[in-house]
């Protein structure tokens, strides 16, 4: 039996439920003269099933794991038609040989391992074998090897994390699916579905293709994309399921920003992400702000009352520095006792926060963050600016607050406007359920990088539109500033501009 010390060294998590199993190697279509691999065979649960179909079929199995190689080969050595190999597919001087040479295998299936650590010299080695890859997450890797690996015409299946589809470190892979090969099926579910595996990053998909070396047959591909599972059962007969179905073609999705998966309950939402000319990113800056690299002992809090305000050290008011405008040189620290300046952090506060964290920004402490190795001076141009902060990680929906000439940290995206006159219309979009979507549909993660913020369609307003919503969330800002709170009827009158500006 494979250890969990094994399991999570491999990050090798086999697949134990039957409907998934008989789903994937439905779709490969077998036929008896068929060439079959297994880049990653675990405990052999797919050789089984295929075995089961034809006990003669010629199989390859590759598996990394000692330990569950030795399993394998005690438990297939009955069968003279299957190979089991002990070694890396990732690194097999003959799997890159035929890779090279128009692929060897007609099908190909297999649950490959998520996010399995790479020491410093295999990666550095995987770099220079998959250049365009995102080399650090396994799964990306096996896919692209075997995608090389198929004949043309060939089948594969492949379980995997459903990051593939929007994740801007995957445009790789993305390219090499879409231009090389036609998807078949495209399948959207919960992780939970998967027995002992529950991503918190991710849901998973399992996607079949197959190979095909015209890459203009591949682009007019166009492909189903099922979501909406309420129960595993439901793969064994997904077209006469209450499952959701969405149909896209290839060369529409290589035409999206990074060829992401834009998969949206509403084809509005996808059309809008697809066609928008204008983004984000082009009308105002998203960058990450500062870090000091050691917080414990540079960051202060108002009240320990706060959360994680008990880990820190209570600010000392005398300390507070209260016209940060003064301070002609800021970037290079202040001078004297009023030393502490407010810093806008991450939490899932909509339109203003207040200040409860204050960073050391004496002249020692900032020469202390230009020089460190862990600090992150990043993008002081835009430090003590007025702008807006994003969350990079927020909860069910994205939030934003103002960030009025402070310093912000490493845990928000600070959005900066070309015309200060969009400030507030932009912070009242990038808090309405419209945002929400398209941010959502662009990753669906609960990450919000800079990098997705820019790529969120921008709709320029007419004149009345901008002057009615900059009010209406200037008067939010006021009663906050007032009262601590807001009326929400001014912000759903707010929701439903938007809503009307974007359709959705």
């Amino acid at each position: 039996m494979v250890t969990i010390q094994e399991t999570k060294k491999y990050q090798a998590y086999y697949t134990k439920s039957t409907p998934i199993v008989d789903y994937m190697v439905n779709k490969l279509e077998l036929k008896e003269s068929d060439r079959i691999l297994e880049p990653c065979g675990g405990d052999g649960v797919f050789v089984d099933s295929i075995l089961a179909l034809n006990e003669s079929a010629n199989i390859d199995v590759y598996e990394l794991n000692d330990l569950a190689f030795q399993i394998l080969l005690n438990k297939f050595s009955p069968f003279g038609n299957v190979t089991i190999r002990n070694c890396d597919t990732l690194l097999d001087n003959d799997l890159i040989f035929n890779s090279g040479f128009g692929g060897a295998y007609d099908k190909i299936i297999a649950n490959p391992p998520y996010g399995a650590w790479q020491d410093f010299e295999k990666r550095s080695v995987l770099k220079k074998l998959y250049n365009d890859l995102y080399a650090k997450e396994t799964y990306s890797l096996f896919l692209y090897r075997c995608i090389e690996l198929l004949r043309d015409g060939g089948i594969l299946s492949f379980i995997i994390p459903d990051t593939f589809l929007n994740l801007h470190m995957h445009k790789g892979i993305r390219r090499n699916i879409l231009t090389k090969t036609r998807i078949l099926e495209l399948v959207l579910f919960p992780s939970s579905f998967f027995p002992g595996v529950n991503f918190g990053y991710a849901n998973l998909s399992i996607i079949t293709l197959q190979k095909d070396d015209r890459p203009q047959v591949c682009l007019t591909n166009e492909f189903p994309v099922f979501t909406k599972f309420s129960d595993v059962s439901q793969l064994a007969n997904i077209e006469n399921q209450n499952v959701h179905k969405f149909s896209f073609v290839q060369s529409e999705v290589l035409a999206n920003s990074d060829h992401a998966f834009f998969i949206a309950e509403d084809s509005t939402i996808s059309d809008t992400l697809s066609k928008a000319p204008t983004k984000l990113g082009d009308i105002a800056s998203c960058v990450t702000g500062f870090y000091s690299g050691d917080d414990k002992t540079f960051l202060q809090v108002r009240s320990l009352e706060l959360k994680n305000g008990k880990n820190y050290t209570l600010v000392n008011p005398e300390s507070i520095c209260d016209n940060i405008t003064e301070h002609t040189n800021i970037l290079d620290g202040i001078d004297g006792l009023r030393h502490f300046i407010p810093i806008v952090k991450g939490g899932n506060t909509r339109y203003l926060k207040p200040e409860s964290w204050f960073m050391n920004w004496s002249k020692e402490a900032v020469s202390h963050y230009k020089n460190d190795k862990k600090a992150r001076f990043q993008n002081p141009k835009f430090y003590f600016k007025f702008g807006i902060g994003v969350p990079m990680i927020s909860s069910s929906s994205i939030t934003a607050s103002l960030i009025e000439n402070k310093l912000f940290d490493q845990s928000i995206v600070g959005v900066f406007p070309s015309d200060p006159n969009m400030m507030q219309y932009l912070l009242g979009f990038l808090n309405s359920p419209t945002c929400n979507k398209l941010i959502r549909t662009i990753n669906p993660s609960a990450n919000n990088p800079a990098n997705y913020i820019k790529k969120i369609p921008f709709i320029h307003p007419d004149e009345k539109s901008l002057k009615r919503v900059t009010d209406l969330v200037g008067e939010i800002i006021n009663s906050i500033k007032l009262n601590k709170n807001y009326d929400e009827e001014v912000e759903r009158e707010i929701h439903t501009m938007f809503q009307t500006i974007y359709g959705f």
